[in-house]
């Protein structure tokens, strides 16, 4: 189970959201090696009761693995005083938009992750990364698509191999709110409306991203989306602190 560091303070930490998108906008776009792959990938995706094809699958969920989806949005935010910043990285080239995240990282949070690789097990780290499922998702899909590009991973994304609960520095509010039972997943729409933080889901949603993309052609729709998510998040954690969420004339978008 974890817990709220104690050093975790707000202004430690760097919330974030991404947005992820098929890498083509359909199946048959698919080069011919990929499309065997992807059947083999996705039997767990299977409903076989609908008997659902490779093409009606890869609609569906092509998405969400890291081998055939791409990240077309990070947006982060983090708190400087009683301001909350937020700033976002998007568009149609992933590898520049892993870049100037993995750039930020390198200028700002190499030092948490130095000091959690170190020798000395009581270093707490410096620095943290908030998000919402970001342990089973966002962290290691990030991981994932910088090596693809034959990118050095960053210190707070040098995670392969080590187990969730080993990576002090990476902060979940749905793992937080769990509150140790792991039999269930909690949206951040609900938790949000739980608590009383006003919904970010007033545009679209998840499943609308990739249309909204590769049809509507509308990055600019998709980062509002991804930021109000990002702003959530904090908003969220600002709750498991006991603190009243960040109030709008106080959230600053760079």
């Amino acid at each position: 189970m974890r817990s709220i560091p104690e050093s975790a303070h707000l202004n430690n930490i760097l919330f974030l959201d991404i947005e992820t998108v098929p890498q083509y906008s359909s199946y048959e776009e698919l080069p011919e090696d990929f499309k065997e792959l992807w059947h083999n990938k996705t039997y767990r995706y299977k409903d076989m009761s609908k008997e659902e094809t490779d093409p009606e699958l890869y609609k569906i969920w092509a998405g969400i693995p890291s081998e055939f989806a791409k990240v077309i949005c990070i947006s982060v935010g983090f708190f400087n005083g009683n301001t909350f910043r937020v700033k976002s990285f998007y568009g149609d080239d992933e590898k520049a938009i892993l870049t100037e995240f993995k750039n930020l990282l390198d200028k700002k949070y190499t030092e948490s992750a130095q000091a959690l690789n170190s020798k000395r097990p009581y270093d707490a780290p410096k620095y943290y990364m908030c998000g919402h499922n970001g342990i089973e998702f966002d962290f290691p899909f990030l991981a994932r698509r910088i090596m693809i590009h034959r990118m050095e991973l960053p210190d707070m994304l040098n995670i392969a191999g080590t187990k969730s609960w080993n990576n002090k520095h990476l902060l979940d509010t749905m793992e937080l709110w769990k509150f140790g039972d792991q039999k269930e997943k909690t949206s951040l729409k609900l938790l949000a409306a739980c608590l009383g933080i006003p919904s970010p889901k007033d545009d679209i949603s998840g499943k609308d991203v990739a249309r909204v993309y590769y049809e509507e052609k509308d990055l600019e729709r998709i980062k509002k989306y991804c930021e109000k998510d990002t702003l959530t998040v904090a908003r969220i954690y600002q709750c498991f602190l006991q603190q009243e969420p960040v109030k709008d004339e106080d959230v600053m978008f760079l």
